[in-house]
């Protein structure tokens, strides 16, 4: 039981922002603007996405990819960030559950998730 004054501010602030639908199990590439003193860039950020939480404005993604010496790297977003410029798909991923942490147990191939294939 939500505030309704709440869910129409919440409303206002999601519908600005085009967001794509995803799920656990996709790849996706994330725009994150960083600042840096007076200064600011665009770095992209690509991972599987391995748990989506929360909802409304507060939602959030944790996305996972393998950086340097196969080390994984998992970052959270809040989905509705003013620093998240863009979110592309890049790959469906056919898997059957929501939460994806088993994977931090996996290395090499046993880590890979299989493409959804559309009928």
């Amino acid at each position: 039981m939500r505030n309704k004054y709440i869910e129409n501010f919440e409303k206002a602030q999601t519908q600005e922002k085009n967001i794509p639908d995803f799920r656990a199990g996709d790849t996706v590439r994330l725009e994150v603007t960083i600042k840096e003193g007076d200064k600011s860039r665009v770095q992209s950020y690509e991972g599987v996405c391995i748990a989506k939480r929360g909802q409304g404005t507060g939602q959030t993604i944790t996305v996972r990819k393998i950086g340097a010496n196969s080390v994984g790297i998992e970052r959270i977003f809040p989905i509705y960030s003013d620093s998240i410029n863009e979110i592309k798909i890049i790959r469906r991923g056919r898997v059957r559950r929501a939460k994806l942490f088993y994977l931090r147990d996996l290395a090499g191939k046993k880590a890979r998730i299989k493409e959804l294939r559309r009928k």
